[in-house]
């Protein structure tokens, strides 16, 4: 409680460090939590100090298990987390972890470079085999061709794509045949009709299915292509043309025996690559499986680790080298077991000169430390987002416990949604042990780590969605209302009350829109509503009014309740700190000027629900017009709300206008009037000496 009202004690250390236990010394500081390191090297850059390498080898070996883990998700193998958080390792170990990693790097990149290539070999062969399917059906060949020897031979019923009319013409016929992506087939056939100026033929049809880029790994679209062409100089130009557009060109068979054994050959090597690739796919799981059970602890040593090094670059070392002194901010209250975190260092390092440390006084302004639990966690953050508090200011984080999840209540205000709210943070409170809330997505973790705030939010809207009498938008009837309907017909009283009261009859109940009830009618209202507002609210025409009404006083009280106990929180502060003239000069004039004008608000508004019942309603004054008579002071007398109002008013105004250049000089002028050594205004230094002796 202490803490968290207040931040800790904290005091200056300085450690006195053997070189050779230095690191183990750290270690178990590190693990406890008990101290914050100042850098004695603030004039070195960070490329010149003593541990520049060692820190190098830890952002070496995290690259190394960066690597590791992006292989293990993308083989979609589990993390087992292990050790929760183990210590940093001993620097024996440590060039033994470098080098088992850097082997296991070496293996994989090996192993995951040998499975590329034959993965990109399969894709490209299957390609090879596709492009055969589809091109089988382009060309019309002739095997047994016997030429002929015709100058001009006749053409009407040879097709130009037939191999034995292009031998009859004399024209030496080429092919280029692969795949093209489907988005640069137009592109394409136009680039080779205007290079090639109609020397070329071109076939294409779509492939069945997609197929995945050898390159890339993309699966996308394809299109086979069939480029008959004559002459040799054409035949450079396709094949530039097809290097443009990233086709992938494959060698085209000239006869169907050829073509039936490059059919054979690749299903052959297709069926020997699958098995070589499952293999290797086997293995490299294998490796990935076995580096998994340890890539956990391993990252958090080497976080460690490094940590552990940065520590040790802010240490100075004295004029022999051998002892390295470190200053550090501890509580005063952990100050035992500094000492003993020192000792522990040193028997593991097995050092015959123990290190120790000795406190040193400083009049620098300590760090703020405010030791909070699962608990207190959520709502602490809450307040370090608005900013740190000083050094042993009040921490009003303490009071947002409460505050926080009330005011959000007073906004949302709904019993059904809140004690949904309530069961989901409540969920989460009695599963806060599970794994898998912590390795959850960005809004799953922040719901996870906001649990108890989600359940006292939800706790409180349960509270006022009571006192609003909503659940789910809707009203609930739990008590029956206190409004009589009844009551309001007039066969239901007398001949002289029928004369004084405006009464419902049965001409009246059909013909009018809108019924008003009349709580001065004896027996239309029998008294308030036991737990917040009455349901028949819900019904009437003037609900908004009602409800906005009441919302709007109820928000003005809380919200200068809650400013005022913030004003008294500081006066704390300045009783703490020893600077009462804050308390004369500042606080005191606030509080004046606050209760004199917005308590007096609060004041008003309290004193017309208590005297004012429903029968008397009608003649109440109006609160707004009443605040705003007390700066506008009307010649005409009102009737007011108490006697003797105005003159209250006017002793309100004068405090008020009186506290304002207090609050606006008094400070400023104090601390002007110290600065000059207390001998302006009149009031000389020694004068002040003299009555102070």
């Amino acid at each position: 409680m202490g803490s968290l009202f207040r931040s800790e004690t904290m005091c200056l250390a300085q450690l006195f460090l053997q070189s050779g236990t230095a690191y183990e010394c750290l270690s178990a500081l590190g693990e406890k939590g008990l101290v914050q390191f100042r850098d004695l090297n603030q004039n070195v850059s960070s490329f010149q100090r003593k541990f520049v390498g060692e820190v190098k080898r830890c952002e070496e070996l995290e690259r190394i298990l960066a690597y590791l883990v992006q292989e293990i998700n993308r083989a979609d193998i589990p993390l087992p987390e292990g050790e929760t958080s183990p210590p940093a390792p001993p620097v024996k170990q440590v060039l033994e972890m470098q080098e088992q990693l850097q082997k296991l790097e070496v293996e994989l990149r090996e192993v995951t470079k040998n499975k590329e290539k034959l993965r990109k070999n399969l894709l490209e062969l299957i390609e090879y085999t596709h492009m055969l399917r589809v091109t089988k059906t382009f060309v019309k060949r002739n095997v047994e061709f016997e030429p002929t020897y015709e100058e001009f031979p006749p053409l009407e019923n040879d097709s130009l794509l037939d191999y034995s009319c292009m031998q009859r013409l004399g024209a030496k016929l080429g092919f280029v045949s692969g795949l093209i992506n489907q988005g640069k087939v137009e592109a394409f056939e136009k680039m080779l009709w205007r290079v090639c100026k109609g020397y070329t033929i071109v076939t294409y049809a779509e492939l069945d299915e997609p197929l995945e880029d050898p390159e890339t790994g993309e699966v996308i679209k394809w299109y086979v292509f069939l480029i008959s062409f004559w002459g040799e100089q054409i035949g450079h130009k396709v094949k530039k043309i097809c290097d443009c557009y990233h086709c992938h060109v494959y060698p085209y068979p000239n006869t169907a025996e050829e073509r039936k054994e490059i059919q054979e050959g690749l299903n052959t090597r297709i069926q020997d690559l699958y098995t070589v690739l499952h293999k290797t796919e086997d293995y490299l799981r294998q490796v990935l499986c076995k580096a998994a059970e340890s890539v956990y602890s391993h990252v958090i040593q080497v976080k460690k680790m490094k940590a552990i090094y940065h520590m040790l670059n802010m240490c100075s070392f004295d004029v022999t080298n051998k002892c390295l002194i470190a200053e550090v901010w501890c509580p005063e209250a952990d100050l035992h077991d500094l000492r003993r975190a020192l000792q522990e260092g040193s028997r593991e390092s097995g050092a015959t000169i123990p290190s120790f440390m000795n406190t040193i006084p400083t009049k620098e302004t300590p760090p703020t430390l405010i030791r909070t639990n699962k608990f207190t966690e959520g709502f602490q953050n809450i307040v370090d987002a608005y900013g740190v508090g000083s050094y042993r200011e009040v921490n009003p984080a303490l009071f947002t416990i409460i505050t926080f999840p009330f005011l959000f209540a007073v906004m949302f205000g709904d019993f059904g949604h809140g004690f949904v709210m309530f069961l989901f943070a409540l969920l989460l409170v009695l599963n806060e042990n599970h794994p898998r809330l912590n390795q959850s997505q960005e809004i799953m973790r922040m719901f996870f780590n906001g649990r108890y705030i989600l359940l006292l939010m939800g706790l409180f809207s349960v509270y006022t969605g009571l006192i609003y009498n909503d659940c789910f938008s809707k009203s609930v009837n739990l008590f029956g209302s206190g409004w009589n309907v009844s009551a309001m017909y007039s066969s239901g009283h007398g001949p002289a009350e029928r004369g004084k009261m405006v009464l419902w009859n049965d001409t009246i109940v059909r013909h009018s829109r809108v019924l008003q009830l009349d709580p001065s009618v004896p027996g239309v209202f029998q008294g308030p509503y036991p737990l917040g507002i009455d349901p028949i609210w819900n019904l009437a025409t003037n609900r908004l009014t009602f409800l906005n009404s009441f919302k709007m006083k109820m928000s003005v009280i809380l919200g200068i309740i809650h400013m005022t106990f913030g004003v008294i929180l500081g006066v704390f502060n300045h009783l703490h700190f020893r600077k009462k003239f804050n308390i004369y000069l500042v606080s005191i004039p606030e509080l004046l000027f606050m209760l004199c004008i917005f308590g007096y608000l609060i004041f008003m508004i309290i004193y017309k629900w208590l005297v004012y019942s429903a029968e008397t309603s009608r003649v109440a004054p109006s609160i707004l017009i009443e605040f705003i008579n007390m700066f506008l002071f009307p010649a005409s007398g009102t009737n007011g709300l108490y006697s003797g109002q105005e003159h209250v008013q006017r002793l309100l105004l004068a405090v008020t206008a009186l506290s304002v250049p207090v609050l606006f000089l008094g400070k400023p002028l104090f601390l002007l009037w110290l600065h000059n050594g207390r001998s302006c205004f009149g009031v000389s230094r020694w004068l002040h000496t003299y009555q102070e002796g």
